[in-house]
């Protein structure tokens, strides 16, 4: 191989390795921010459907404007799983989401542990908090919380193009 040809490989490899490492942390920090207690309710809705305010303390949450599914918050409450069980509405087939590993309060594989094992129950934050999209707030049994918003079976159906389903309300025009 000439020279040339040793100086247009390691061009390219180089333009690869950069553009890789801009990928990653794009993904990982440039549209994350950090969410102040202040800037977020957190809440679960009762059996009545009255998304209730739960006090909280320990908070930790980031968020992105570029999508509802960047949301993760921590916090710890002082309701018991029992009391959460007994007066708000479970959320069936709660998925956490992945979120960056810098974020080390949260950690989906563990809380979907923590879910299989019975030692962790979802709950309905909100529906349709904005349209399409839950906030989910997981309990466990030491008190600790974790929210994260999960798309639901509305917004399912309408980011697809189909029709929704009748227990959904009507999808903003924009879709």
């Amino acid at each position: 191989m000439n020279n040339k040809g040793k100086f247009v490989a390691l061009g390219l490899v180089l333009s690869g390795a950069i553009a890789g490492g801009l990928l990653w942390w794009t993904e990982n920090y440039a549209y994350y921010e950090e969410v102040s207690a202040d800037a977020v309710t957190i809440t679960a809705t009762t059996f009545d459907g009255v998304a209730d305010p739960i006090p909280i303390t320990d908070f930790r949450a980031i968020d992105a404007d570029t999508s509802p599914l960047r949301f993760r918050a921590c916090f710890t409450t002082p309701i018991s799983l029992a009391t959460m069980t007994e007066t708000y509405r479970p959320y069936e087939g709660a998925t956490p989401l992945n979120t960056p590993g810098w974020f080390d309060c949260y950690d989906a594989g563990d809380l979907t542990e923590a879910m299989e094992a019975g030692t962790a129950l979802a709950f309905l934050g909100e529906a349709n908090f904005t349209y399409g999209f839950d906030r989910i707030v997981l309990i466990t049994e030491t008190g600790r919380g974790y929210a994260w918003h999960q798309i639901n079976h509305c917004g399912e159906a309408a980011y697809e193009g189909d029709p929704v389903p009748a227990d959904c309300p009507p999808p903003p025009e924009e879709l």
